[in-house]
């Protein structure tokens, strides 16, 4: 199903970089042209799309559900409070206009783009293993 290369070509390390700030967007459009040009992805390009991909639906699905339950819980006298000072924690700027949840999400993008673009398979846990498992069939 992929085409096995031991060493990416510039062009899918470049794509599987532009992957991730994106938020899959490149390497869905790319995995769209590959599927009309009747052409197999590799499997370092077909690892890094469907990672970003899959992290970045994580992403929104998680947002959603958070902000729902934090919706739901802001009812409930006193652990309302509570649960608004971990909210504001979390978001509050800590290096220059960066908060700690935002620091987390760049460290891991900038980790995820630097490892495509050297041509080296990205590793998160319990994500990568997913990815791998769909990437072998």
């Amino acid at each position: 199903m992929f085409v096995d290369n031991p060493k990416p070509y510039m062009i899918e390390r470049i794509v599987s970089a532009l992957t991730y700030p994106t938020m899959g967007l490149v390497g869905f459009v790319w995995l769209l042209i590959g599927q009309f040009a009747k052409s197999t992805p590799t499997r370092f390009t077909a690892y890094h799309c469907y990672l970003s991909i899959f992290l970045s639906l994580g992403y929104v699905i998680c947002n959603y559900i958070f902000w729902w339950v934090y919706d739901l819980i802001s009812h409930i006298p006193f652990i309302n409070r509570i649960v608004a000072n971990l909210v504001v924690y979390f978001n509050f700027p800590i290096f220059y206009s960066y908060s700690f949840m935002q620091i987390l999400i760049y460290s891991v993008l900038i980790y995820l783009t630097v490892t495509a673009f050297l041509g080296m398979y990205s590793y998160l846990p319990w994500f990568s293993d997913i990815i791998k498992s769909i990437v072998k069939r």
